[in-house]
């Protein structure tokens, strides 16, 4: 679900507020998979680069839990 979640936004160049929500509860309960993290890592640099625009209306972007340490633990 995180993947289909992500190509929605990379098509429409828009991440919905709805989207926002479901990505943070997928990661708040870790319903995900090593490949989801890349995927996401993906989508907060595109974020970060302007080519994918945030519907929500906070400026803070939504903080992947733990991200870098299992990415390292996946990678090392």
């Amino acid at each position: 679900m995180i993947h289909t979640i992500i190509a929605s936004a990379f098509q429409t160049g828009y991440l919905s507020v709805e989207s926002e929500g479901l990505l943070y509860q997928m990661l708040a309960t870790r319903c995900y998979q090593s490949h989801d993290l890349k995927a996401l890592g993906t989508l907060y640099e595109a974020i970060h680069t302007g080519k994918i625009k945030r519907e929500a209306c906070s400026k803070n972007l939504m903080e992947l839990p733990c991200t870098d340490q299992i990415l390292l633990r996946m990678n090392g």
